[in-house]
Parts: C-alpha cells; structure tokens; sequence
C-alpha cells in the first residue's frame, strides 16, 4: 500500500473528488487537527438537500419493505425529475401509511374493548343491572367464588350479599351494615384473590356489545387489507425508482461530504489517503486527466507486507520511487521532494484475501479483530485447526451430518455472516464425521460397526471400561497438539520481531518462550526423574499407533537438556524482558489447557451415552470389563438379565418396557418416552456441542495461539467509491 496526497487549488476539489471516486482505488485518512492554519473541510454545496432527499428515499423503502432484489441498471435520474417522482411517491406513501396506522390503531382499540367486554358476556348479566344502585354495592372481578363468599361471610360491614358467577368471572352484589363506610365491599374483598373489572358505560347487552365489536373489528380489517394492497401496488411500481434513487444519492452524498475528511485553508486542500501501490500510476493519471496542473499527486510512503510478517514503510522520492530511510510504522519520514509532512502516523487498511475454502474463516479471525497491516493473518490456520479441534471432540456421524446439513442451510438461504457462519458449519460437520467413523462408526453414540460386518473396532472413545487407555491416549494426545499449536504461534512471533525489528528482539521476545516451551515439555516426556510422572505419558503412544510404535520417553540426557534449554529461555526472557518472568510457567500451563479438548470429547461422548442408556438400556459385557452395548428390545433385556455371569445390566432402558409379544398401555407409553428422550436428549448434545467443542476450540485459538503473535484492530480497506448496482457507470 501507498501513502499519497493530493494537493491543490478549492476550485478544483469537485473534479478531483469526481475523479477519485470513479478510481475507486483512495482510501481516504481522516485530518486530525494537528496542524496550524488548517482545519478540517466543509461539505460541499447541496450536501443538505441530497442527505434530506436520502433520508426521505430510505424511510419510503422501509415503509414499502423494499428490498434489494434485482433490477435492471439504468441511466441516473435527472434532479428535477428525481425530485416531482420523489415527492409523488412520498405523498402517495405516507397518505396510504397515515390511513393504515390510524386502521391498526382503531382495530387495537376494538380488540382492547372486546377483551374488556367478553369478561361481561361470560357472566351473562346485562351492563345496567350491574350499576346505579343506592342502597347496594357492586364489584365484578375474576375470582374462585367460593373464595369470596367465604370472605363476605365473615366480613363485618355487610349485612347480605349475593354472587353470581359466569366462567371465572363473579358479580358481587352486596348490601353495606348500618354505618357502614363506603367501599365496604372491596374493603372486605383485600383478602380474595381477584382482579377487579370496570363495568363499560355501555347499553347493550355484553353478548350483542361483543358482537358488534367484532363485525367493526373484521370491517376494519377488511379495509386494512385494502390499504396494503395499495401500499403493495405502489412498491411494486416504485421499488426500482427508489433503488436508483438511493444509490444515486447515496453516491452523491458520499462526494459532497468527501472534504469533511480533507485539510483545507481558504483557498487550497490537503486530501491524503492510501492505495494499492501498483495502482498508484492510474491514480495518479485519472487525478491529473480531470485538472490538468491543477492539483499535485505525491506518494509519500510506500509499506510492504509479505506473509512471512514484514512490514515497513519508505519514504518515496522523484514522484513514485521508493528511496529514502526506511522507517518502521511508528517513525516516518515525509517525501524528500519538497513534499508536506502527513496528516499522522495511521497504519495501512488491510484486505483480507482468504479465497475458497478458508475465506469464510476470516469471519472467526475478526471476531478477535482484523489482522493490521503489519501482521500475520491467521485465517489459513484457523482454517486447517477449528475444524479439527470440533471434529475430534464431537465425532460422531450423526452429530456431523446434522452440523453440516445446518450450515448448508445457512450457506444457501442467507448472505454475509450468515452464510459464512454456513460454510464454518459445514467444515466442522465433516470433520466431525471423519472422527465419528475414526471412533467407531459412531452414529448418536452408538457403535455402527457391528452392522458393518466387523466384529471388533480398535479405537475407542474412552468410555467404556475396556476402552480407559484411550481416554488417557487423548489426553495426550490434546497436550502434544496443544505443544505443536503454541509452537506454530511463538515461530510466528519470532519471524514478525525479527522482520519488524532485529534478531535481538526476536531472541528476547519469541525464541526465549521457544526455549521454554519446548525444553519443559522435552523434560516432561523424558525419564529424567521418572517417578512423579504418570505410566499413560509414555504408554500413549503404543496405544495411539496400535502397538506400531513404543515410546518409553527420552533418555535422562535428553530431558536434562531440556532442563537445560528451559533455563536457557528463562535467562533470555529476563534480560530482554524482565517483567515477564513472573510468566516463566505459562507454556506448561497453556498447554495443559489443551486437555480440555479431551475433556470436551469424554464429556459430549458420555452425555450421549447416558442418552441412549436412558432410552434403550445398556449392558456391559466380559464380566463388566468389557464395552457397552445397548439392548434395544425386552427379548434381550430378559436374555442378559438371565446371564449375570457374562454380563452386567447398567440400566434397563425406558424402551425396553415395550413387549411386542403382548402390547399394553404401558409397553407404548414406555415405547414413545424413550423415543423422544432419544429424540429431546440428542438435540440437547447436539446444542451444547457448539457451546461447549465450538467455544472450547475458538477460546484455545484466540486466547492460548493467538496470544503469542497476533494483536487484531487493523482497519478495513474501505476505497472512496461506490459498487453500483442499480445505475449505470456512464451518465
């Protein structure tokens, strides 16, 4: 990216603003205020009008709903005419948009008072028998009459009453004592439960009143209905006018708001922003075919960035060539050509160009924040790691497939987040079903292999008794991928400090966690002091690789050596940084937070093992050393309990109630509850696995990888132009 400014005369700023915004290539930076005699531009005459004609476009759109559905580009509108079309539309709208809202606020008053009736039509008294009374008091509320008459019984102000219910709704009328004060009644009702009810001021009998309410209310409705057939008439003729509209004042707007980003005096202006460098020349050209002379186009830095992590920025001399002192992103030199100091010290925008199949993974990196100009993006490693991390906690077919199906979904109903949120979906999904069949054929926990014809499967979960290695396998195997994973990140560090800075600063800053990391772990796996560590650190291995390789650990001399580059590392990190001793522990700790992805895949396996045991049983067979199997049917329910020598019941199952043989009523009660504890039990693991494997794999990347290289906040690529849609190029 490039660094240019554009310089020159007010009277030409129209012209250079038009040609900028057709080169669509300036990504314009924001003057600070930082130096004396300028100040920050003002729009540019008419910039009120068309941001006021805007406004007005987009309200007609979002009372039409109109969308952006294609539509044929045309010519742009002429400003007399965009504005007699504009201000028929807009009368015709908001007149059919008064009449509709004053209909749906009518119809809510109809309903209001037909709720407010129908209490009243249930109790079946006419409205003038239930006020007026002198020597009487009456309440109407919703209330259990027992309750109430139980409560006047006792009441010492009331002398007789009578209650009179219709649905849950009760007429209270009662005569006061003498002496009694007024409102005696409700004062003897405090105790009740009742949601008093105000008798309407109304004639006709509820029932008829609640009629006649409803027919307005359905002639209202009718009309109401009349009023949007027009509003949709009207959309329909005018959607494509307000769709040119808005992208034509859209468009106008941006150009006359454009000097508000400029430093300006009274008669010149400073506009400075970035490009892409190899467009510099057409940039540079198209400024200078609109004003001729009239204005100057400089480079004034030039940055570069390669993926290895190189970032700097030249002072650019003899209008485009690099030369000068190189300086880094905090200390640069303005042209040496004559050229103007520049407006601050901001960083290049950045365009992530993810293509194909890890494009959609930007949409996880920038949740963390955009790479900066200066930094390695990690989206391709995002890419090749998320879904492996998902996969392998869930692993299960069925599972996979019902992630994948979602995220195919959203892929094709929706643009944007949506849509690449599908794609991260899908990607997730088909890892999951690689481990699913990598773990045993799994389908929703169980064990599909048999159905293949094979008659024993040598990978496991770990959840079985026979399979217990094999949690302990996954436990290391998560620390040994959490130890590559760190690596990957402090490698990354050590490359971007030693290409932003020098080998001393990627010594001290990146080579010294190396160091650190990879000699504690050395040590770890070594048989240096033997004791404390546990047998399954070694023996692993053997399991993981299905007896083809042993690994007995490193030799003592190799883990002393690895004591040896630790303390090395510490050394290195407290001279070049000394504050970050008090961190010296963290690469053991950040590996060992790896392990929660074995604890993620034991857990979400186990939740739907416990779901299928609950719906149809489980045994365990060799005498309760050996795997579960589920039961399935009451035959083999009764079969295994018939074989305690062989076997041992876990749970019966809910399914298993349910004998063909002889069907009852609560052979199919037990038949449909365990099916849809299947059912609700699977859409509860299938949930909590995005909450649980989806959280657990993007917290390991953003917190434990990302920590070690990557900051994020870079700013968008944002060029000074517009992608037309709806008007055409040339007016």
């Amino acid at each position: 990216m490039s660094k240019v400014s554009v310089t020159g005369s007010k009277r030409v700023i129209d012209d250079v603003i038009e040609a900028a915004y057709e080169h669509h290539s300036l990504h314009v930076t924001d003057y600070d205020e930082r130096y004396e005699g300028f100040s920050p531009g003002a729009s540019l005459d008419g910039a009120e009008v068309v941001n006021e004609r805007l406004v007005t476009v987009r309200s007609l759109e979002s009372i039409l709903d109109v969308e952006g559905d294609e539509t044929e580009a045309a010519g742009a509108l002429d400003d007399d005419a965009l504005e007699a079309e504009l201000a028929d539309v807009r009368e015709r709208v908001n007149e059919l948009n008064d009449e509709r809202d004053d209909l749906q606020s009518t119809i809510r008053d109809r309903q209001e008072e037909i709720d407010r009736m129908e209490p009243f039509a249930d109790l079946g008294i006419e409205l003038d028998l239930l006020r007026g009374y002198d020597s009487l008091e009456v309440v109407v509320g919703e209330a259990k009459p027992d309750a109430v008459e139980a409560a006047l019984a006792a009441a010492d102000g009331i002398d007789s009453f009578e209650v009179f219910a219709g649905g849950n709704v009760v007429a209270i009328f009662a005569a006061p004592a003498d002496g009694a004060d007024e409102g005696v009644l409700q004062d003897s009702l405090v105790g009740v439960d009742i949601a008093l009810l105000e008798v309407p001021n109304a004639d006709a009998s509820p029932s008829e009143y609640v009629a006649t309410l409803e027919r307005e209310r359905e002639d209202l409705r009718s009309d109401l209905e009349a009023v949007e057939a027009e509003l949709s008439a009207v959309k329909e003729e005018a959607a494509s006018f307000l769709l040119r509209a808005e992208e034509q004042l859209t468009i106008e707007a941006q150009k006359k708001e454009a000097p508000l980003s400029f430093a300006t005096t009274e008669n010149a202006f400073i506009a400075e922003g970035w490009v892409p460098t190899e467009t510099f020349p057409d940039f540079e050209a198209a400024i200078e075919d609109a004003v001729d002379d009239h204005a100057e186009v400089e480079e004034l830095e030039r940055a570069s960035f390669t993926p290895d992590g190189d970032h700097h920025t030249e002072a650019v001399a003899d209008g485009g060539s690099a030369g000068g002192t190189a300086a880094t992103a905090d200390d640069r030199e303005a042209a040496t050509d004559g050229g103007h100091a520049t407006h601050g010290s901001d960083d290049p925008p950045v365009v992530q160009d993810n293509g194909g199949a890890a494009g959609p993974f930007e949409l996880l990196v920038q949740g963390f924040g955009r790479p900066k100009y200066s930094e390695f993006d990690p989206t391709l490693l995002v890419f090749l790691t998320f879904p492996l991390m998902f996969g392998f906690m869930i692993g299960d077919i069925g599972y996979g497939v019902l992630y994948a199906a979602i995220g195919v979904f959203l892929y094709s109903n929706y643009e944007g987040t949506f849509r690449e949120l599908g794609a991260v979906s899908i990607w997730a999904g088909l890892f999951t079903i690689l481990f699913g069949i990598y773990y045993g054929v799994d389908i929703f926990g169980y064990h599909a292999y048999p159905l293949l014809g094979i008659a024993s499967w040598p990978v496991g979960k770990g959840l079985s008794p026979a399979d217990i290695d094999w949690a302990l396998s996954w436990l290391v195997v998560s620390v040994v991928f959490g130890m590559v994973h760190l690596n990957v990140g402090y490698l990354l560090s050590f490359v971007s400090n030693y290409q932003q800075h020098d080998l001393k600063h990627a010594v001290y800053e990146s080579a010294s966690w190396l160091l650190l990391l990879n000699g504690a772990w050395i040590w770890i796996f070594s048989q240096h002091v033997p004791g404390p560590k546990p047998d399954f650190l070694f023996e692993s291995v053997s399991v993981v690789t299905l007896g083809a390789v042993t690994f007995n650990g490193f030799p003592a001399i190799v883990g002393i050596a690895g004591l040896v580059a630790a303390g090395l590392g510490a050394v290195l990190l407290g001279i070049g940084e000394p504050a970050e001793l008090a961190e010296v522990l963290s690469p053991i700790v950040n590996v060992i937070s790896y392990a929660r992805i074995m604890a993620v895949l034991l857990a979400k396996g186990g939740m739907a093992l416990a779901v299928n045991l609950l719906a149809f049983g489980a045994y365990i067979d060799e005498g309760g050393d050996g795997s579960f199997h589920f039961i399935f049917s009451a035959d083999y329910l009764e079969y295994v309990q018939g074989h305690p020598e062989d076997y041992e019941l876990v749970f019966a199952g809910i399914t298993t109630a349910f004998d063909p043989a002889s069907i009852g009523a609560l052979g199919v009660v037990a038949l449909v509850g365990g099916i849809l504890v299947a059912i609700i039990g699977h859409i509860v693991v299938l949930l909590l696995g995005v909450s649980s494997a989806g959280i657990q794999a993007i917290r390991l990347e953003y917190v434990e990888f990302f920590g070690k290289f990557y900051e994020g906040g870079g700013d968008t690529y944002l060029p000074f132009g517009y992608d037309r849609e709806y008007t055409a190029e040339d007016n």
